[in-house]
């Protein structure tokens, strides 16, 4: 398929005014709208927000691709816009871009269209092409640039290359563009170093030109250029360096020379090769990194767990206890099934993955034992907590002490030493020290919980709800719901039902806005409210993410005080949750009044709404 089978002239704009990076993603997307590429326009620029969040697609040189593969996106399309100003997107080398490709890819997009958008982002890479773009009169002559470019690609062979030999993987948590423009990056440099070079592609499509282990074997080095997990075991012994995939991108040559310079790390097998700096500084704090790899592989134990028990509870709050009037057999399988045996894994799953996470394989069985035994004792999800980091960094430790055993055992070190070594300290450690007092500690907070009088209940559902609208999915809303699901794990239901009340608020609360004063937002806005209903109702905080990205001097407080109020309400009316999701659709499984819990959050919404009436300015539309 040709790039110009997805790229019309209706989806050029060679003149395009934008006063900023949302803006410009606004007006983008808008061009899609009207050509009938997308299904729900705010639905897909919710998708490129969080896509520009995690790491600007802007990717230096004047370039720019925003881009999303969603479900709002009915058929595969590619939009351009150029300006002449420049506007400021926050880009890779920090100046201004001029070209913006916007990719719209839509969830059944096929292995010919994601080929198509490949081709694309490594012709964009070829200074020439970029200023005939910038230089083009019109529409025509952009598309008549385009399918130039393409054909000298297709005609072009690739040269004989001699020298070293470098196998690379280029992956991004989209897989659409930057994985493949870091591939192509790398290939061009390696071409022009007299550098053999393959590079294995990890994009939406799957992988392609996947590394066999004749590859391996006959490589130098290997680069990983990657923002998503890659699987490293297979290239035990050899020279490992791994970056980001924007690194792949701007720094090609420092990469490769890297790769092939005498003191460049070799990776160890079960070892964790070497960290670039440029890696750590992107990867962020490592205890956040390490909790969320814990909390996400857990999560669905908790959801499937917590929504088989609240089931249960249609039967009655006691159905599942044999004898009881309500007594049900069907209740009781939910119950032991949610209750017995997924929650009963959530803590083990929870330690298991924090020290997977931090000492790759060899971590996972210390941790999880160590986290069935928070599990089967007082501790709980807090000892859990601590028995996943102890377990990791103690293999880590063993790790270091072992480096003298000669590599001929590295088999038996992954399959026998580290795992007697590891359960027997971390058991040890959790049986000895660790249980005793952070189990003392549990029984404390779960008396303090029951017996809090109502000042302090409202306090705690006041700063819980809060924290739910804070960064809306970021590191204060997590740690929030991570503390919901922990007193659920251990029977007190009344938090998360604060904090599932806060994370509900900031979509409705703007949703309301939107409809009590039009005069303050745009057309584009208000039919964006109008989705918030259904993720407010779904308890997705996220689909507040667009307004306060906006406006977050005045949409941010509105939020958060609509979502404490809602949080201190729910802990007034003494509303306890026992599903750790759901929103609306669980609020008839609440213990207390679901009327009084509707309350609660119909009034943080109101608050937020009329916050924002006030706060915001007056749109010109």
């Amino acid at each position: 398929m040709k790039i110009t089978e997805l790229l019309s002239e209706q989806l050029i704009e060679l003149d395009i005014h934008a006063d900023s990076k949302q803006d410009l993603l606004q007006q983008m997307a808008a061009i899609l709208d009207n050509e009938n590429i997308l299904s729900n326009r705010q639905n897909f620029l919710s998708a490129l927000l969080e896509r520009e969040a995690h790491t600007s697609t802007g990717i230096g040189d004047g370039i720019a691709i925003p881009h999303a593969k969603t479900t709002a996106v009915k058929k595969p399309a590619i939009a351009f816009a150029r300006s002449k100003a420049g506007i400021d997107y926050q880009s890779l080398d920090g100046k201004p871009a001029h070209l913006f490709f916007m990719i719209a890819a839509s969830e059944g997009a096929n292995q010919e269209h994601l080929d198509t958008l490949a081709r694309l982002s490594g012709m964009l890479m070829d200074q020439t092409f970029r200023t005939h773009l910038l230089n083009a009169k019109d529409s025509k002559e952009i598309i008549s640039i385009i399918n130039e470019q393409e054909l000298q690609a297709e005609t072009t062979k690739k040269a004989a290359t001699t020298g070293k030999t470098v196998l690379a993987v280029t992956a991004c948590p989209t897989g659409i563009a930057h994985t493949f423009m870091a591939a192509d990056a790398l290939k061009a440099k390696a071409k022009e170093m007299g550098i053999t070079i393959k590079v294995e592609t990890r994009g939406s499509g799957g992988a392609k030109n996947v590394l066999t282990e004749e590859d391996i074997a006959q490589a130098d080095a290997i680069i990983i250029a990657a923002d998503t997990n890659v699987n490293k075991d297979r290239f035990n012994g050899k020279v490992l360096i791994e970056a980001g995939v924007t690194d792949g991108i701007r720094q090609p040559e420092t990469l490769l020379k890297r790769a092939l310079s005498p003191d460049a790390p070799i990776h160890q097998g079960d070892n964790k090769s070497q960290s670039d700096s440029a890696n750590h500084a992107r990867s962020g704090s490592a205890f956040y990194r390490h909790l969320m790899n814990g909390v996400s592989h857990m999560l669905p134990f908790v959801v499937g767990g917590g929504i088989l028990i609240a089931l249960g509870f249609l039967f009655g709050i006691e159905s599942h206890i044999p004898g009881d009037v309500d007594y049900h057999r069907f209740a009781e399988a939910l119950n032991t099934i949610g209750g017995g045996n997924a929650f009963g894994l959530m803590i083990p799953v929870l330690a298991g993955f924090i020290a997977m996470s931090i000492a790759d394989r060899p971590g996972l069985a210390p941790g999880m034992v160590g986290g069935f035994i928070a599990a089967q004792g007082d501790s709980g999800f807090l000892g859990g907590l601590i028995a996943g980091f102890l377990a990791g960094y103690l293999v880590v430790g063993m790790r270091e002490l072992l480096k003298g055993i000669p590599t001929s055992l590295d088999g038996i070190k992954t399959i026998l030493i580290y795992p007697v070594l590891g359960i027997f300290a971390t058991g040890m450690l959790m049986y000895f020290v660790i249980e005793v007092p952070v189990g003392v500690f549990n029984t404390g907070l779960g008396n303090w919980l029951q017996g809090m009088g109502t000042t302090n209940a409202i306090l705690l559902g006041l700063i819980l709800g809060g924290m739910m609208a804070i960064d809306m999915g970021g590191p204060v809303n997590k740690a929030a719901y991570t503390f919901g699901i922990a007193m659920i794990a251990d029977g007190f239901l009344t938090p998360h039902a604060a904090i599932m009340a806060g994370g509900m608020v900031p979509p409705l609360g703007i949703a309301l806005a939107t409809f009590l004063f039009k005069d303050k937002f745009s057309q584009e806005e208000r039919d964006a409210g109008k989705t918030n209903i259904i993720m407010g109702a779904s308890f997705i905080t996220e689909g507040a993410i667009p307004f306060a990205a906006a406006d977050p001097g005045r949409v941010i407080p509105s939020l958060v005080v609509g979502s404490a109020i809602s949080g201190a309400l729910s802990m007034l009316f003494g509303i306890g949750l026992p599903a750790p999701h759901g929103g609306i659709f669980v609020i008839g499984l609440v213990e207390g009044s679901s009327l009084l819990y509707l309350l609660a959050i119909v009034i943080g919404s109101l608050v937020t709404a009329f916050m924002l009436g006030l706060l915001k300015k007056t749109k010109n539309n």
